[in-house]
């Protein structure tokens, strides 16, 4: 018998099974449906955390307080950044292209009739290139609104959602800040929660307005630095090091009183976990295809049993083990790869859906798409040899005693 009539017999055997044969394929379909789609949302995981480590820059440095010591014990007041600090660094940190402050806090906010409370950050003219935001509407204040201390303000994403207004519609018009008329310049581009606070949620206003009008103190949140691009991370950080120490008058020997922090760090331990993530689900899907591959074991050998007294005919003809064998094995195939095709529609469908109706980041890979089609093929070899060798050792005569 020719290897064709092999298979033309192996695919009439599936259609003439058709319930069945479907019904065994199910467990494939989902098993490779949940391996695509829960391959996708943890690749979207991960590359949703790679734009972010982008977005933050490789040599940015976060400046945060610290606590305070004497001869060696924790003082219960916490160390302050300052205005000053800032202005040292700019100043006498030459390892440093741009410093950032942020002086803030929780205020009321009043547009119209609608009063929301949100924080309100002061800070300069470079805030959006250290920390790779783009505008969306209007535009960033300038040093020269810093130097007059204006009273203008640039929203994050979120503000004008808010607001139930369109950020174009928003520039020109008024916001009050504690009751402090300031103009709309300007709405950034959604950021989306990367490090620490949510930009999107903030309101953002020249350093000197916000220390001399709004919060009536010099006190800061933060400061971030990016370091210039001949220097390493490490310099960079020890010339904040040396700047900060000498304007806080910190002795040899005693502890620093404020945080250096590299968050590109935290964004790749974030990665490290969206990896880990993503092979649980996929690791959790796998498991389906496992339970898919079992059902095709069973429903071959049922066939087998079924068939038996068949097999002992095609032998009698002169089928050889080896024709036996070939077309329980392509029938294992067949199932296998067919399911394996109608999972990747079902699982592109499923990763689409996420995409559609609940916003997730979700990214579908060819390597994905090919791994789930070369293990469903697997699968159904596997778990179809067993079978197709037990059908193929059968002795013709005992076969034909079947009933």
């Amino acid at each position: 018998m020719s290897i064709i009539e092999t298979i033309r017999v192996a695919l009439a055997s599936i259609i003439a099974n058709l319930l069945r044969s479907s019904l065994t394929m199910l467990g494939i379909i989902i098993g490779v449906a949940a391996v695509i789609t829960m391959v996708a949302l943890g690749t979207g995981a991960q590359r949703a955390v790679d734009e972010q480590i982008e977005q933050l820059g490789a040599r940015v440095l976060s400046v945060m307080a610290g606590q305070s010591f004497w001869r060696g014990v924790a003082s219960a007041n916490r160390v302050s950044l300052t205005v000053d600090d800032y202005e040292a660094l700019a100043r006498d940190a030459p390892l440093l292209a741009e410093v950032v402050p942020e002086l803030g806090g929780g205020r009321q906010i009043k547009y119209g009739n609608k009063n929301l409370y949100h924080n309100v950050i002061g800070t300069t003219a470079n805030y959006p290139d250290v920390h790779g935001i783009d505008i969306l509407a209007g535009t960033m204040f300038t040093a020269g609104d810093l130097a007059t201390r204006r009273r203008v303000v640039v929203l994050g994403n979120e503000i004008p959602q808010n607001l139930e207004m369109e950020p174009e519609n928003l520039i020109g018009r008024t916001l009050n800040i504690n009751r402090i008329p300031f103009e709309i310049i300007g709405v950034f581009e959604e950021v989306g929660v990367r490090w620490g606070p949510n930009p999107d949620d903030d309101v953002f206003i020249p350093l000197t307005t916000a220390e001399l009008r709004v919060f009536g103190q010099d006190r800061l949140r933060s400061l971030s630095a990016q370091v210039a691009d001949d220097a390493s991370l490490e310099m960079g950080m020890v010339d904040i090091e040396r700047v900060l120490r000498r304007e806080h008058k910190i002795r040899p020997g005693q502890d620093n009183d404020f945080m250096i922090m590299n968050r590109r760090q935290f964004m790749e331990m974030a990665q490290a976990s969206t990896e880990i993530f993503a092979f649980l689900l996929a690791s959790i899907a796998g498991v389906s295809l496992l339970v898919g591959g079992i059902g095709i074991m069973n429903i071959m050998l049922v066939s087998v049993t079924e068939r038996t007294r068949e097999i002992g005919v095609r032998k009698a003809l002169g089928a050889t083990r080896f024709n036996i064998l070939m077309q329980f094995v392509i029938e294992a195939l067949t199932i296998g790869a067919l399911g394996g095709v109608l999972g990747i529609a079902l699982g592109a469908g499923g990763a689409w859906a996420l995409i559609e109706f609940v916003n997730w980041n979700v990214y579908i890979s060819i390597e994905a798409v090919l791994l789930a089609v070369v293990f469903s093929v697997g699968v159904g070899l596997f778990f179809g040899i067993w079978p197709a060798r037990r059908a193929a050792q059968l002795d013709p005569i005992e076969a034909l005693r079947h009933d």
